[in-house]
């Protein structure tokens, strides 16, 4: 067992947007990231993916609004939804995905 401090090892990507896989499960990663503020833009996947947001917050484009995921909340995009990230969103966010 290992113990992982995910705000330090977000800390410590070289720079924002950058994810790192920290840990596996089966099929899936647990990867950690810093936003910067900066938009992110949009992607789409053909598998869920989680996002929770440690500490800030992101603003999350989907379906055409913006959805605010505060610190402690998780997001669940399903496979196939096209989505992105609006500028302003900044702290340390969390990605579980396969």
């Amino acid at each position: 067992m290992a113990l992982i401090d995910l705000a330090k090892a977000a800390g410590a990507l070289p720079q924002a947007w950058t994810s790192q896989v920290l840990a596996r499960f089966g099929d899936a990663r647990l990867k950690v990231l810093r936003m910067d503020e900066a938009a992110y833009p949009d992607e789409c996947h053909d598998y869920p993916e989680g996002l929770l947001v440690l500490d800030g917050e992101m603003l999350l484009e989907i379906g055409g609004e913006v959805v605010r995921v505060g610190a402690g909340e998780l997001y669940v995009v399903p496979a196939g939804v096209p989505h992105a990230v609006a500028a302003g969103s900044r702290g340390t966010l969390v990605i579980l995905d396969t």
